[in-house]
């Protein structure tokens, strides 16, 4: 893909729609992955990006750590657009503030609205992409095939009944992303994933071929599954490398964290936190 460092007027016009799906790959304290659904994402000028925030959650403990991040903005025409970005601060007030709580979906809401916006630099995109259907359509019939045959003896439940479903709804979107080696998140579609049992991950590397060979065996990784509803689960989990399974060639992630993303209340799913006893109020 061919970088640019500057966003075209058709581009940003697209990006202020509410109707989309934006993502935003950081990375934690532990130098980990992380995805985040931000539907509010869009360009305030052509070397900027801005976000509004309304729900707490770890991505923007992140930035504030580690401002270096990787966006994706689909359009519901399945446009498709992708690049680097640094975060630099953030305003409680002011014309973006007032431009995000004005939005439709926000200017009658009672119980909540924006709190603060979030800024970013943009380091670089690759202009408009088209998804490669021609290689999804064979990606996910192959995963399906031989998903059943790479299945792992858990002992302990690691994803819910129900999010093993969303993973292999056909019609959830899926996306991987790993720390790549300048230090910024990547963000990879991966639509054709699903869940082998609750406790692996895989996938037919035919789609996006060029870009998943990047990833290498024991790199930590991050699925976020996401379905149209607005119904999403994120993993963390290694990248165990590829191997064939009834003569289908797969990847496979084994998950060792699950996380609720979605509001009003993200949190720690697996492994099962203890409770902590009330010491002050």
């Amino acid at each position: 893909m061919k970088a640019k460092n500057l966003f075209e007027k058709d581009e940003m016009k697209e990006f202020e729609a509410e109707a989309k799906i934006g993502l935003l790959a950081t990375k934690n304290n532990e130098g980990l992955p992380h995805i985040t659904l931000i539907t509010s994402i869009q360009a305030k000028t052509p070397e900027q990006l801005v976000f509004g925030q309304f729900t707490e959650g770890k991505s923007k403990n992140n930035l504030a750590l580690n401002p270096n991040a990787f966006f994706l903005i689909m359009s519901m025409s399945l446009g498709l657009w992708r690049g680097k970005a640094k975060w630099t601060h953030l305003k409680k007030e002011g014309e973006d503030y007032e431009m995000f709580n004005n939005k439709p979906m926000f200017r009658y809401n009672t119980y909540f609205g924006f709190h603060t916006v979030h800024y970013m630099d943009l380091i670089e995109t690759y202009g408009k992409e088209i998804l490669p259907f021609i290689s999804l359509i064979p990606s996910i019939v192959l995963t399906w095939l031989a998903k059943d045959s790479v299945k792992t003896n858990s002992k302990n439940r690691v994803l819910k009944p129900w999010a093993e479903e969303l993973f292999n709804k056909l019609t959830s979107l899926k996306f991987i992303s790993f720390i790549g080696e300048d230090g910024y998140p990547v963000i990879i579609p991966l639509f054709q994933c699903m869940a082998a049992n609750n406790a692996r991950l895989v996938f037919s590397p035919i789609a996006y071929s060029d870009e998943l060979s990047i990833i290498k065996k024991g790199t930590p990784v991050a699925v976020l599954g996401l379905t149209l509803e607005m119904e999403s689960v994120l993993i963390r989990g290694e990248f165990t490398g590829y191997d064939s399974y009834r003569f289908i060639n797969l990847g496979v992630i084994d998950i060792n964290w699950v996380y609720n993303s979605m509001p009003p209340v993200p949190g720690q799913i697996y492994p099962i936190e203890k409770l902590k006893p009330v010491t002050s109020f």
